[in-house]
């Protein structure tokens, strides 16, 4: 298989978790607990992440799965491995704001080849394959050509009291955002996909797990933008994530240097 070929698994798997997550959006009866991280987690997530999970066995035999709800599956040690968030929002999900969204990515002997992410209640879907550019609903995206921060939009990361303050985070944003022409805290996959089309010039989150960010590497990337941790390197397991359209990146990392660890 070619990645052309992967990315279209990848939206295969996406329309599976479309149709689960509409259904349950919004009903009166969904089931809804809390994991021992006092998230809280659906009977959605579950149902989506298992649903990927039995698509996967199928058609990319072999290939390793790591999901935010059923954690790793590395039996096979397959150079492939899929990072599935089947619901990145819950908390937003959960009280019927439409901002969430299903997070594929494929990794590929250690780098992100594959993206999709699948906000239904918005009516929209990015994705991006290594080589075949990024897309929104069909049509390419690129990154802003801002230079300038002081003319800049930023969107930030404001979850909880805890992630917000995490190691300075909150003084060094809110400075940040200060310089900058405008300022929103959208949160979650839409601040980080609004840089990849341009809306936004930089994004930024201080705590994140490798199924909140794998997605996305893939989308900003191919539309010319930079993504990295807090400490300027390209991965998706080091704890937070910056997006920008690149010109910025590395005044926005300055500017938020206080926030690594």
């Amino acid at each position: 298989m070619t990645i052309p070929s992967y990315l279209a698994l990848a939206h295969d798997l996406a329309d599976i978790a479309d149709e689960i997550t509409l259904h349950y959006f919004r009903a009166s009866d969904l089931v809804v607990d809390t994991k021992p991280d006092d998230t809280p987690v659906t009977e959605a997530d579950q149902a989506v992440e298992q649903a990927i999970r039995e698509h996967l066995a199928v058609n990319a035999r072999g290939h390793a799965v790591l999901g935010e709800e059923l954690g790793f599956d590395d039996t096979d040690e397959s150079e492939f491995r899929w990072i599935v968030d089947p619901i990145d929002g819950t908390k937003n999900y959960v009280r019927g704001v439409p901002i969430w969204a299903t997070l594929v990515g494929l990794e590929w002997a250690g780098k992100m080849v594959v993206g999709v992410v699948s906000a239904p209640a918005l009516h929209t879907r990015w994705w991006a394959g290594s080589g075949l550019g990024a897309f929104r609903d069909g049509q390419a995206v690129h990154v802003s050509a801002v230079s300038s921060i002081e003319d800049a939009h930023i969107s930030f990361s404001w979850d909880t009291t805890e992630r917000f303050e995490h190691a300075g985070f909150d003084e060094n944003v809110l400075a940040l955002a200060r310089r900058c022409s405008r300022s929103r805290s959208l949160g979650d996959f839409w601040q980080h996909m609004l840089v990849a089309e341009g809306a936004f010039d930089a994004a930024a989150e201080p705590a994140v797990s490798p199924w909140d960010v794998a997605a996305l590497q893939p989308i900003v990337e191919e539309a010319g933008g930079r993504f990295s941790d807090l400490a300027g390197v390209a991965r998706i397991d080091g704890g937070s994530v910056v997006c920008t359209n690149g010109l910025l990146h590395e005044i926005v990392l300055s500017a938020l240097g206080g926030a690594e660890e």
